[in-house]
């Protein structure tokens, strides 16, 4: 997806080559240089939505874009900890690894993009902040969830396309236009194992269409969203995502479409 100027830009910008080129699941090397031509995609879109949403998209999808990509460049792979629970458990003992700020800076991040969203209080203050809190955590647990799911080709992506419909015909469809059209125009890259999202394209993604959610549902409807996404979130903890998938029908030839045998 990214542009052969695009990509000697950001390579000499950090560290040449080797910083951007990653592992993935068949032992082969793959960029992550799709995920800022996808975040960067993304907030080039988010400029154009109406207020308040284009303030609360861009914040959340910037956030989303900056803390993915200090994690997929900046962490130590040789102490990594891997999972939610490995990241608060290392902040729980005074460790502040890459994966632990970017659940705090994506959190702040998002909270901000919600108070945008839902504007000034003109009732009860209260209210208000419950607003604003679960609002926060919708995107920036969609967020999270996008990344979860960013674990082979296409995956991510197809989620994310499919989500993005769901959200077309609400308030929240702008936001969810914008993450629908950078989505398909990664996926041929993504599919044929060329390029990656990585952390800062998925969580980017992500955030955007948390902010799609936000726009297009009610209060219960967050609510009941929010619960759905922190029960997967915590899912991910135990079991995994691509046993699972493997083991659906229906779910497993989605999964499989279009990707390489």
């Amino acid at each position: 997806m990214a542009s052969a100027g695009v990509r000697a830009g950001l390579e000499a910008a950090w560290g040449g080559t080797p910083r951007w080129t990653r592992t993935n699941h068949r032992g082969a090397p793959i960029s992550l240089l799709e995920g800022p031509a996808v975040g960067l995609g993304v907030l080039a879109g988010t400029a154009a939505l109406p207020a308040p949403w284009r303030g609360a998209a861009t914040i959340a999808g910037a956030g989303g874009l900056a803390f993915g990509l200090v994690d997929d460049l900046a962490e130590d792979s040789g102490r990594a900890r891997k999972g939610l629970r490995g990241h608060l458990g290392a902040l729980a003992h005074g460790e502040l690894t890459t994966g632990g700020l970017k659940l705090l800076g994506i959190g702040a991040v998002s909270t901000v993009a919600a108070a945008l969203a839902v504007g000034r209080p003109t009732g009860s203050r209260a209210v208000w902040l419950g607003d604003v809190l679960t609002g926060g955590a919708l995107v920036a647990v969609t967020a999270n969830l996008v990344n979860l799911l960013d674990l082979r080709p296409g995956r991510a992506l197809k989620a994310v396309w499919l989500a993005s419909l769901a959200t077309l015909p609400g308030e929240g469809g702008p936001a969810g236009a914008v993450v629908l059209g950078a989505a398909s125009a990664a996926l041929p890259a993504d599919l044929a194992e060329r390029d990656m999202l990585g952390d800062g394209g998925a969580n980017a993604l992500g955030a955007v269409l948390g902010v799609a959610a936000l726009a297009g549902t009610g209060r219960v409807g967050r609510v009941g969203l929010l619960a759905g996404a922190v029960g997967l979130t915590l899912a991910s903890e135990r079991i995994s995502f691509s046993d699972v998938i493997a083991r659906t029908p229906g779910l497993r030839e989605l999964d499989a479409w279009g990707r390489r045998a």
